[in-house]
């Protein structure tokens, strides 16, 4: 049951915080991709615009707030809008293009967040410690101009879905008649959902996406292709991924189609990573059964679809937690370890440097194994990522997920193979969990310990990793300005702070 506060929060507070969590990834976009280091001393970093020549300053360095632009003799306070309507501007100069649909992303997305800051105000958090993590991202993506952007519908349409409203809700049950499924893999887990008539084959739908996509499907409902069942008898639980949801009762994560773009990606089942995809789960299945160590994969088992809708009503079946964990502990979401939630260990740290140390024993071998034993690029990035930890809340295990974003160096060279690793592992994650902890522990330097821990590894590529003086950093402003596909990374050198312990 949601608990009802009498009180919800004051507007102009609401508006307040969603203005903070929507400034800081997109000024973090700015600073990184586009801005100039000015100089100058005091609390506030300024930076110079080079497209328009304009003066931004800002406080703090990892989420910079309170931006101000030098205008008429003094520095004038932008707030959201403002900061969206300077950035538009100077990526049109900088970049010689235009761009009318990210500028509205950006406003979705401070909206989304102010939506989500009034329903959270009104929803109880899950006991569940994993849950909790799974769904604390209000802000997302550090370095994402528009992180929490749901493709501009009404709130009304995706808040009963949304993870950071902590959401739970049943599953709509369809049956496809059985001439027209297409599945691969392991699926029968599905068949435990309810029971179809004879002739047909059980297939959840997540409710948003038949919301998105209910027209295209009239016709296959009238001639008996597919049917509605009803709804499963538990509920699922939204997680960071917002289309994979996870099903307690039975310990199962289902991930769906979602034709919403969020991040850089319109969110579909795409036919292309579906065909691969026992090929790339297979792949970084057997490097984890190798491994010596805790670490585990959680492994897409197989996915059932629809012939006449391949890809708006696939769904992948996704391993549990049932005998991956180490008994005693606890997983928790690495992103959310970074955010911050109730419970978080990261915050509770006594021995930050110890459990640093734990944490990057825990994470960084299984991923640096993966790639040098067998060819197997991890997207190792906080999403990605899941740590276990004991009952004092020291990370004891690493657990891996999503094939589709995995790379094998079967298909792609070792250089770009390596550097994606190195974003995803590096710059995503270890940055972002070491900069948390720094931010607590002031007087805490965490990279000689990533260093004594990388270095451990007999990888050709780990020296120049550990003395070169820049790593590489994703572009997701300019990709996303540019209209690049939202898979084509590109990267700009960051400084290396391995390279400076």
């Amino acid at each position: 049951m949601d608990r009802v506060h009498l009180n919800p929060p004051p507007a102009a507070d609401v508006a307040a915080r969603a203005d903070a969590h929507a400034v800081a990834p997109l000024l973090n976009c700015l600073l990184r991709e586009v801005a100039e280091p000015h100089g100058g001393p005091g609390e506030r970093q300024v930076y110079r615009l080079p497209g328009t020549g304009r003066l931004l300053r800002v406080l703090g360095e990892r989420r910079p707030t309170e931006p101000e632009v030098w205008a008429g003799g003094a520095w004038q306070r932008l707030d959201h809008t403002e900061l969206v309507k300077l950035v538009a501007d100077e990526l049109r100069r900088h970049t010689g293009l235009s761009n009318h649909e990210l500028p509205a992303e950006m406003i979705d997305s401070r909206d989304a967040v102010a939506a989500l800051l009034t329903a959270r105000a009104r929803a109880t958090p899950p006991d569940d410690p994993y849950l909790r993590s799974e769904q604390s991202l209000l802000t997302g993506h550090p370095y994402h101009p528009a992180p929490k952007a749901r493709g501009g519908g009404p709130a009304a349409a995706w808040l009963p879905y949304a993870p950071e409203a902590h959401a739970h809700f049943p599953l709509t049950l369809l049956a496809v008649r059985e001439d027209a499924v297409v599945e691969e893999g392991d699926t029968s887990a599905l068949d435990t959902l309810g029971e179809a008539p004879p002739g047909y084959r059980l297939l959840p739908a997540h409710p948003w996406q038949l919301d998105l996509v209910g027209r295209e499907l009239a016709g296959a409902f009238a001639d008996g292709r597919l049917l509605r069942l009803g709804t499963t008898g538990f509920d699922a639980w939204p997680t960071a991924a917002i289309r994979t949801l996870y099903a307690p009762e039975r310990d199962l994560f289902l991930k769906f189609s979602l034709d919403v773009r969020i991040t850089n990606d319109v969110r579909r089942l795409w036919r292309h990573d579906l065909l691969r995809l026992r090929r790339t789960d297979t792949a970084a299945a057997t490097a984890f059964a190798a491994l010596h160590g805790p670490a585990g994969w959680l492994g897409d088992r197989g996915y059932r679809t629809a012939d006449f809708a391949f890809e708006e009503l696939a769904v992948l079946l996704r391993d549990g937690f049932h005998d991956r964990l180490l008994p005693g502990t606890t997983p928790l979401l690495a992103a959310g370890l970074v955010e911050g939630f109730e419970g978080s260990p990261l915050a509770a740290a006594e021995d930050p440097a110890a459990w640093w140390e734990a944490y990057l024993a825990q994470v960084v071998p299984p991923a640096l194994a993966a790639f040098a034993d067998h060819g197997v690029v991890l997207e190792a990035h906080l999403q990605n990522t899941l740590v276990a930890v004991d009952a004092d809340g020291i990370p004891a295990q690493a657990l891996f997920r999503d094939a589709e974003g995995v790379k094998l160096l079967a298909e792609v060279e070792r250089a770009a193979g390596w550097e994606r690793l190195v974003y995803c592992l590096v710059v995503n994650h270890l940055v972002e969990i070491a900069g948390a902890l720094a931010e607590r522990h002031p007087t805490l330097d965490p990279w000689p310990a990533a260093r004594r821990e990388l270095a451990r590894h007999d990888l050709p590529e780990i020296p120049a990793l550990l003395s070169a003086p820049t790593l590489p950093g994703k572009t997701n402003l300019l990709l996303r300005w540019t209209g690049a596909d939202g898979a084509d990374a590109r990267y700009l050198p960051l400084p290396n702070p391995l390279a400076g312990t």
